[in-house]
């Protein structure tokens, strides 16, 4: 491989790699939402604590991005959660295949 090729390879490769991350940040910028005077982020994490309460209770107290102890109906919040997340991670997704076709 001659020296320009390896350049290339390398500048795709970056080229890559700062894609990526700005798609990161894009997306996660999406995954926010508001609901019941709280700020939210759609998260596995936020749609498994409200997984893990909805057999036990309808409306739980819990925390939101800003640390605000919120009280919410953990149907209707998983619901939002869980459509604002799937929407997010297919539009990500779309993106991530046009960009790694690119490399």
């Amino acid at each position: 491989m001659n020296t320009e090729d390896l350049v290339n390879t390398i500048k795709a490769r970056f080229d890559h790699s700062v894609a990526k991350k700005v798609l990161k940040e894009k997306y996660e910028a999406k995954m926010l939402f508001a609901y019941n005077g709280g700020m939210w982020r759609a998260s596995p994490e936020l749609i498994t604590l409200l997984s893990a309460c909805a057999n036990t209770y309808d409306d739980v107290v819990i925390l939101d991005l800003y640390e605000n102890p919120i009280m919410v109906n953990v149907t209707d919040l998983a619901s939002l959660a869980l459509e604002r997340w799937q929407e997010q991670m297919n539009g990500w997704k779309a993106e991530y295949n046009v960009i790694s076709e690119k490399r």
